[in-house]
């Protein structure tokens, strides 16, 4: 799968659906029938949408954790809370579940933002504020992550 591009503006209707917005629906064409798997994120209130062959592949990552340690166990079980197998139906909509809804605060106005291989969906208002927060150390932070010297890190 190529990395995934935009940011949509959309409304979740009264039953917890989606539609899924035209251009990305595009992108994500040859894994559509596939499904998805939708959970919490770790560091924000917002759900995380992943195609089921990138949740695959974290999932083996997952799986070599030595499960004798206890952090390793807690980490797994505190992760995968609340994860979801969810489908785009034949009208393009997905089905958001109400707990997920309920922690990501999400009512109407929702915002499903790219985030490289899979897709954030947040509510509109909690998106603002945490692009508005994330404005001003935007420059440090971009410093600090992207701008090494190294040519293994660094983009130039």
């Amino acid at each position: 799968m190529s990395f995934l591009t935009g940011t949509y503006e959309c409304k979740v209707d009264a039953k917890g659906r989606l539609m899924v917005p035209a251009p990305l629906k595009k992108q994500l064409a040859a894994v559509l029938s596939d499904g998805f798997v939708l959970r919490r994120s770790v560091f924000q209130k917002c759900l995380e949408l992943y195609p089921v062959a990138e949740w695959l592949v974290l999932m083996q990552r997952m799986n070599r954790l030595n499960r004798f340690k206890k952090k390793n166990n807690d980490f797994i079980r505190r992760f995968t809370a609340g994860v979801k197998m969810v489908e785009v139906d034949i009208n393009g909509r997905l089905l958001i579940p109400k707990d997920l809804t309920v922690f990501a605060n999400i009512s109407k106005n929702i915002v499903v933002a790219s985030a490289i291989n899979i897709i954030e969906i947040w509510d509109k208002d909690l998106y603002e504020r945490a692009i508005d927060d994330a404005a001003l150390d935007f420059a440090d932070l971009a410093e600090e992550v992207m701008g090494q010297d190294d040519d293994d890190h660094g983009i130039s």
